[in-house]
């Protein structure tokens, strides 16, 4: 297997109101990016948009603000470990 590396982040603020929206979103929790290897050696970073993840959840209309919070913490490392020096 080429180099892989799963990276976790849980915060129980941010996920307990999305399980008691809907507790199957569990599934997707906590939070997750995997950093992986091709067959060429390039580098790759995914993860699931945490807004797919409250539209596949069907999650409340009222945990806006704790998705959009999800979404800049991702993006905010996605963009850090993708700098070039």
């Amino acid at each position: 297997m080429r180099p892989t590396e799963l990276l976790i982040f849980g915060n129980a603020k941010a996920g307990t109101p999305l399980m008691q929206s809907n507790q199957e979103v569990g599934i997707d929790l906590p939070l997750k990016m995997l950093v992986w290897e091709d067959a060429a050696g390039k580098t790759w970073l995914s993860y699931s948009d945490p807004r797919w993840i409250a539209k596949r959840h069907e999650l409340e209309p009222g945990l806006d603000q704790t998705i959009d919070a999800m979404v800049a913490g991702l993006t905010a490392i996605a963009k850090k470990v993708t700098q070039r020096p």
